[in-house]
């Protein structure tokens, strides 16, 4: 499995990724809107990026996709797909390292990676992001998503309640 953009590879993780992987889970700004907690430690990296790669891509679940520069093959970051048990809906997740953020690379990942999902004939992908997060908000907008919902201090995540914003998108109005 492997997509390539004109900067990106995405492609799905490998052992050697886990140094790179744990680097950019500690960054407490990468973590800040995250689920998981800073720092990554490095042999819980080595086991996440393992059980990625043995993932299955096309089974209900998450599957994790590693994104790496095509220049000199840096994990830059991730992007995740969770497929529903119907096979026909799916969630979606992105985090990209601090030194890449800001340069288009996570908006061109995610639309390969959505490019590739509704290929299969997925119906519908959903994002949620926290409302602080505008930076991801901005670029589901970008993507096409809709903007479907604002669930006010519904989220009990590190130590405070936070709003959360959910997004969707169907393959009929997907721009690929």
């Amino acid at each position: 499995m492997l997509e390539t953009t004109s900067r990106l590879v995405i492609r799905r993780f490998q052992p050697a990724d886990a140094a790179a992987f744990a680097h950019y889970r500690c960054d407490p700004e990468v973590a800040r809107y995250q689920s998981w907690q800073a720092p990554v430690s490095f042999v819980d990296a080595e086991r996440l990026v393992a059980e990625f790669a043995a993932a299955a891509e096309d089974a209900p679940g998450w599957f994790q996709y590693a994104v790496t520069l095509r220049a000199g093959g840096v994990l830059a970051g991730d992007v995740a797909v969770c497929l529903h048990d119907n096979r026909g809906q799916a969630e979606l997740g992105f985090t990209l390292a601090r030194a890449h953020q800001g340069r288009g690379y996570a908006t061109e990942a995610v639309r390969c990676v959505l490019n590739r999902v509704f290929a299969t004939g997925l119906h519908r992908v959903s994002a949620e992001c926290d409302a602080r997060n505008t930076a991801s908000a901005r670029l589901l907008d970008r993507l096409g998503f809709e903007r479907e919902g604002h669930r006010r201090e519904h989220t009990w995540i590190k130590g405070e309640w936070t709003d959360d914003l959910l997004f969707g998108l169907l393959a009929r109005n997907w721009r690929g």
